[in-house]
């Protein structure tokens, strides 16, 4: 059978959970690798036990607490590339297992950091979201959950938006509900299109 593994990523309040959720209505497999990391970090997640051995005052009634590991990486960065050379390989191994599984022609991997990784390799082609800054950085204020400093060390660690764009192969602009799911809509069409001519 031939499949289409599509990529979707995008930066923090480009609205990515949001299109996600629209692929999923339109009937498309999704593959989450935020609720991934979520469901590890759980009690009794298959990261609880390794992340326990390396950050002990981590574990809180027997599920990963991120707020100690965030603490932990800011006293020490050095700390993020075991907390990876841990945390990684299981996210891989959830995503292989999805893929697996799944007997759909089309497949979501909704990834936030897809270029930063090597994750790209595995998709047949990258969907993009894409707002102003303005926009992006009003939303992601308007949570509540973070300072102008805490969303500027964040976007520090991600691919700018323009380059992320000039490697996409599609680019949804959540400015409106309507406009990115119009965008959503022609993408599958276009796959679909591509996969009877496979």
């Amino acid at each position: 059978m031939t499949r289409f593994v599509l990529g979707l990523t995008g930066g923090i309040g480009m609205g990515k959970s949001t299109t996600a959720q629209m692929f999923a209505d339109e009937g498309i497999p999704v593959w989450d690798a935020d609720s991934t990391v979520h469901r590890l970090y759980s009690a009794g997640g298959a990261a609880v036990a390794p992340l326990s051995e390396v950050f002990p005052r981590a574990v809180v009634n027997g599920s990963i607490d991120r707020s100690v590991l965030k603490a932990e990486i800011a006293a020490d960065p050095s700390v993020l590339k075991r907390l990876e050379g841990i945390v990684h390989p299981l996210v891989a191994q959830d995503r292989m297992a999805f893929l697996a599984g799944s007997e759909a022609d089309i497949v979501l991997l909704d990834i936030p950091l897809l270029f930063e990784g090597t994750s790209a390799d595995l998709c047949d082609g990258v969907a993009v979201v894409s707002v102003p800054q303005a926009v992006q950085r009003a939303r992601v204020l308007a949570r509540g959950t973070m300072t102008e400093a805490d969303l500027d060390r964040i976007l520090a660690n991600q691919m700018p938006d323009a380059e992320k764009r000039a490697r996409a192969t599609w680019v949804i602009d959540t400015s409106t509900l309507d406009g990115a799911r119009e965008k959503v809509r022609a993408i599958l069409s276009e796959i679909r299109a591509s996969l009877k001519h496979a």
